[in-house]
């Protein structure tokens, strides 16, 4: 069942099976500090990570292909760990993400994804055109609703506060709940879509990293209708419908909140990134109860 931001959207999902959970960008349970340099830095730490074995195909053909790549991000990538789970400078990490977004209009399509999805693609723009937005609201839930997706229809004002800030801030750290601790994600905006790739991901493979999840928005209806259109594409080897649902939500909740602290985590990650604490973001999605039920135990809390 949907969640309550969830349901406040009119974000849905088909809820069917759920994949082995994927691999850590930074291991992270409350109230524990990642371990600084010795014995257990460098690859042979990387190998200790509960989830490394989803990705170490990918790990080891870089590290086959492009050796001193390899290095400099395992060295990259100690600097980090050497810093307290609750604080890390995150300048370099943005301007990598930066860079992967500049990318994103030139490079073909990866895992599936498609490149420039239209909403005339999946939906005939002029023939709804003719309905009210209560219609077209049901014709898109109902279209998604058999599909293993996410997708939403979201007020018009709503999404003009997110689309304005995501112009001044157009990068985020999202935090997915796992069993051992929370497996950092990063949104990047291009143009209307919403790109998030793992932590993990950009540490090993950096501004080529992929996409695991695109977020696509439609605005073409919003002065008319006072709607917009919103689906997903996932990588279904990395991520389930549950956990794209969970960031998904979280983009109301950081970018769509009327709440001053909150949105600050989102300014300071892009503009005062010396003053970024990760362990804020878990905070606040704890506090929001987001994601409570992808934890094995808590399933019985989802409402």
């Amino acid at each position: 069942m949907a969640g309550p931001l969830l349901q406040a959207w009119g974000l849905g999902a088909a809820l069917r099976s759920r994949a082995a959970l994927r691999p850590l960008g930074l291991l992270a349970p409350p109230c524990r500090e990642v371990a600084g340099p010795g014995p257990g830095s460098g690859e042979a730490a990387l190998e200790e990570n509960p989830f490394y074995g989803k990705y170490r195909h990918k790990i080891q053909e870089l590290r086959r292909s492009s050796p001193d790549v390899f290095e400099s991000r395992m060295e990259k990538r100690n600097e980090v760990k050497q810093q307290p789970v609750g604080y890390s400078s995150q300048g370099e990490f943005i301007r990598c993400m930066e860079e992967k977004a500049e990318g994103l209009g030139t490079k073909t399509s990866k895992g599936g994804f498609t490149k420039d999805k239209t909403l005339d693609s999946i939906l005939n723009v002029e023939m709804v055109k003719e309905k009210s937005a209560e219609e077209i609201k049901e014709i898109w839930n109902q279209y998604f609703s058999a599909k293993d997706t996410v997708y939403a229809v979201i007020p018009a004002e709503k999404f003009d506060l997110i689309w304005k800030r995501a112009q001044k801030c157009p990068s985020f750290l999202y935090a997915l709940p796992r069993k051992e601790g929370y497996e950092f994600f990063v949104g990047q905006w291009s143009g209307t879509e919403l790109h998030f790739t793992s932590l993990i991901n950009i540490q090993t493979q950096g501004e080529t990293a992929p996409s695991q999840l695109v977020l696509y928005h439609y605005p073409e209806l919003q002065k008319e209708k006072g709607i917009v259109l919103m689906t997903a594409e996932m990588d279904s080897k990395f991520l389930v419908v549950h956990e794209a649902q969970c960031l998904a939500n979280q983009v109301q909740l950081f970018y769509a909140t009327d709440r001053s602290e909150t949105y600050e985590l989102v300014e300071t990650f892009n503009h005062r990134s010396s003053e970024f604490k990760y362990m804020s973001v878990i905070a606040e999605l704890e506090q929001s109860g987001l994601g409570r039920g992808l934890r094995p135990g808590q399933a019985s809390d989802k409402s």
